[in-house]
């Protein structure tokens, strides 16, 4: 094994400085508008009750806004996850007959609920007349573009993307790509609004989506944008009127993203944000060297060790659903946190087959911290995001490679 790793360290060095330099600009980028927004440890008191004029709140949204070059930003605890700020922007911005077209294929599993049925009775977006379709992606990863002229109408308000692979056997969009997409959207259709789920995605480029055109963006503060702190919260960006349309979903019309007490919640929002560019770079090393060292051994991995990444997410494809579910538990195996624990598959709210999930994280569902999980069905893919520390996404393949050679 030491000689497998040396090898592969070896190989990855200049991956792993690359990543360094761009941890570097990213850091300098967030410091930066902490020191344009002036920030002080008065920011980080917090409100109650209705929390009327909490500076604090205020000026995290504009920190967001301005890391992610994008016109306004609305940052909340009241966020219980990504779904949920997703589903909050797509329901402030479509209305009865109104329809959305997402180009990217079949969404992550937690949205097909938002999405729903006709008359499904759950007050999803088919309940409230709103039509959705979705265009499978082409066998290269591109969008279709023919397609997509097929299943344009007229009352198509909203085109979904999303950045990150999901349970996809794909590269994830990197914000490039995402440009040239945006670009040629507008070309045919300049008022549809574009709106990217960027969950996974936060940090992992120079810069992010909002930056090159997209209308509308959602993410959570578990993942990348909570740097490992933020213990819940969600984020919307994007132009000031969807973002402000969003805020009335959130809360209520004309009250909107003026109210909402922020209680304790602000100083690890804050620090978090801080450490986010470093910690979502240790989660790509340590992406880089699961990839090379499972490459090297004979598996097939989306991205490869030395492609562009544009999330944290590093998918695994094994022979067996006993390969796949021995990785997954040899990372629960490595955790600081519920090591004990031997997790199985089971029927999760929200997901259309069997899941398993390793997450000895400290914040519930944190998945910039590391963890994995996995679809019990074939073909039989792992997805093992996140990793605060390099050192133990290393520690957690090596624990899944010797277990896997018993297998």
């Amino acid at each position: 094994m030491k000689q497998h790793i040396t090898a592969v360290d070896k190989r990855i060095a200049n991956q792993i400085q690359n990543i360094d330099e761009r941890i570097d600009q990213l850091q300098w980028k967030v410091i930066e508008a902490f020191q344009q927004h002036q920030v002080s440890d008065f920011h980080f008191s917090g409100s109650t009750g209705y929390g009327y004029n909490d500076r604090g709140r205020e000026i995290l949204d504009a920190l967001f806004s301005d890391i992610f070059d994008a016109e306004a930003a609305l940052v909340r605890s009241q966020f219980v996850s990504g779904t949920h700020a997703i589903s909050t922007a797509l329901f402030g911005v479509l209305r009865p007959g109104d329809k959305m077209l997402y180009i990217s294929g079949k969404p992550y599993d937690t949205l097909h609920k938002v999405i729903g049925e006709e008359q499904d009775g759950k007050g999803s977006l088919r309940d409230f007349g709103i039509a959705y379709e979705h265009i499978d992606l082409q066998s290269d990863g591109n969008i279709d573009w023919d397609m997509l002229q097929h299943k344009w109408t007229d009352n198509v308000k909203v085109i979904g993307l999303q950045r990150s692979r999901g349970y996809a056997w794909r590269n994830s969009f990197t914000v490039e790509q995402i440009k040239d997409i945006v670009s040629r959207i507008k070309e045919q259709y300049p008022n549809v609004i574009v709106f990217v789920d960027n969950c996974y995605g936060e940090f992992t480029e120079d810069k992010e989506p909002t930056a090159v055109g997209v209308d509308l963006m959602a993410g959570s503060l578990i993942k990348n944008p909570g740097g490992g702190l933020a213990e819940t919260g969600g984020y919307i960006c994007g132009k000031k009127t969807y973002v402000e349309q969003a805020s009335y979903r959130l809360t209520a019309p004309g009250i909107g993203g003026e109210v909402g007490a922020t209680l304790h919640s602000l100083r690890p929002m804050y620090q978090g944000l801080f450490l986010a560019p470093h910690f979502v770079g240790q989660a790509l090393k340590g992406s880089v060297f699961a990839a090379a060292m499972f490459e090297q051994l004979g598996f097939e991995t989306q991205p490869k060790w030395n492609e562009a990444r544009s999330d944290i997410i590093q998918a695994i494809r094994f022979q067996s659903a006993e390969q796949c579910i021995a990785f997954v538990q040899s990372v629960q195996k490595a955790s600081a946190v519920d090591a004990h624990v031997t997790p199985e598959p089971w029927d999760m709210p929200g997901y259309e087959h069997p899941v398993i999930m390793a997450a000895g994280t400290f914040i519930q569902g944190g998945s910039l911290e590391l963890s994995a999980d996995a679809p019990i069905r074939e073909p039989y893919i792992a997805y093992m995001q996140g990793g605060l520390t390099y050192s133990h996404v290393r520690l957690a393949v090596i624990k899944a490679m010797e277990q896997l050679g018993e297998i």
